[in-house]
């Protein structure tokens, strides 16, 4: 039989819980299904020295301002960790962890949802998975014959992990350029980018990013001129490791390579440089599979959409995969007005019209797995 809400949020990171508070205030009877074992998504995986892009105030989920660290001026992933648990448990979201969706299919007037907890059907999806999970490494010749170490973004922890040793860091963007900052010092570091890295100006943080992919999206959906987004900006926020390292000339990034080798890399013009290990940071493809039953994936492994909404399957909303489902919603910061919109198409779509912060009645029944 399965348990049977109007919602089910696949995902317990950021975008799951800006979703969850917003179908709490509207009354809507949902349940978040987390495959982590502990709050805090994908926060609680990255590198040690990672830091926001903003100060704690402007890296908020809605209703919830994140406090400062103290001693920091833009926080690290713990202190995120520590936000998203207290948010979590501050509104009473019908969290259930760890509980994987293997898969999404259509089931009449419902959608069932295949789980490691057993059966779920409801009105609406919302899938926020994110992108953690699906790493992307480029086809880059000779990759296979390589025979140092090879990591992602997501297999990096700290730099005495590597110290003393060569290694090549791969990716001109903020991953790249912060990974990059933390191996300057106790590695024999190349930083390789696919073209010349583009340092936005040290006063431009999250805020003024957030600010300006909001402003092309609304320019665009009023048919005005293309502003260019956040990359014409630039691609890298000087947050201060990273700008303590380039300005003492530690990130001098060198072309991307033509082919990797069984010792290093190699140019196109036959220079190289040997190395004991490779970092990754290319980053990342949408975390989609549990979804595939619906056949919904297009061009670059995404899906159609109105906002949140698939176009080819009304009850399924995206967020957090980036512009394509909101204005910086992969962010912290921009994930609340997407979030917020979702919920207000579910509960209008679904005719809910319940009191403003009332707890659905079957919410807490349906989070015990063993219903």
């Amino acid at each position: 039989m399965g348990r049977h809400l109007d919602v089910v949020v696949i995902g317990g990171g950021q975008a799951g819980l800006a979703a969850g508070y917003h179908l709490r205030r509207l009354g809507l009877d949902f349940v978040v299904l987390d495959a982590q074992a502990a709050p805090g998504g994908a926060w609680q995986h990255t590198w040690d020295s990672l830091r926001l892009f903003s100060p704690a105030a402007h890296s908020s989920l809605p209703g919830r301002i994140m406090p400062p660290q103290p001693g920091a001026a833009y926080p690290d992933a713990a202190h995120v960790v520590d936000y998203l648990a207290d948010y979590e448990q501050r509104y009473d979201l019908p969290v259930v962890r760890p509980v994987r969706v293997e898969a999404v299919h259509r089931h009449g007037d419902v959608l069932r949802l295949e789980s490691t907890s057993g059966t779920w059907h409801a009105r609406t999806v919302i899938s926020a998975t994110g992108t953690w999970r699906r790493p992307f490494v480029p086809a880059v010749p000779g990759r296979a014959r390589f025979r140092g170490t090879q990591l992602h973004t997501v297999g990096h922890r700290r730099p005495a992990d590597l110290a003393g040793r060569r290694v090549i860091v791969v990716g001109g963007g903020n991953s790249g350029a912060q990974i990059a900052a933390d191996l300057a010092y106790g590695t024999d570091l190349t930083w390789v980018t696919r073209r010349p890295p583009r340092f936005l100006a040290d006063e431009i943080d999250g805020r003024a990013l957030f600010d300006h992919a909001t402003a092309r999206r609304r320019a665009l959906d009023e048919g005005r001129t293309d502003t260019g987004g956040v990359a014409s900006l630039g691609d890298i926020v000087a947050v201060p490791p990273v700008r303590e390292a380039r300005d003492r000339g530690l990130l001098q990034a060198r072309p991307m390579f033509a082919r990797l080798t069984a010792t290093g890399a190699e140019w196109a013009d036959g220079t190289r440089a040997e190395a004991d290990a490779i970092v990754w940071c290319t980053g990342f493809r949408p975390a989609l599979s549990p979804l595939a039953p619906l056949g919904l994936r297009g061009p670059r492994g995404r899906i159609a959409t109105a906002g949140t909404q698939a176009l080819a399957e009304p009850r399924l909303h995206l967020l957090g995969y980036g512009d394509w489902t909101g204005p910086a919603s992969a962010t912290l910061v921009g994930v609340g007005r997407p979030a917020r919109e979702a919920a207000r198409a579910i509960a209008e779509r679904l005719d809910v019209r319940r009191p403003a912060g009332t707890r659905p009645r079957r919410t807490a029944a349906a989070a015990r797995p063993g219903r």
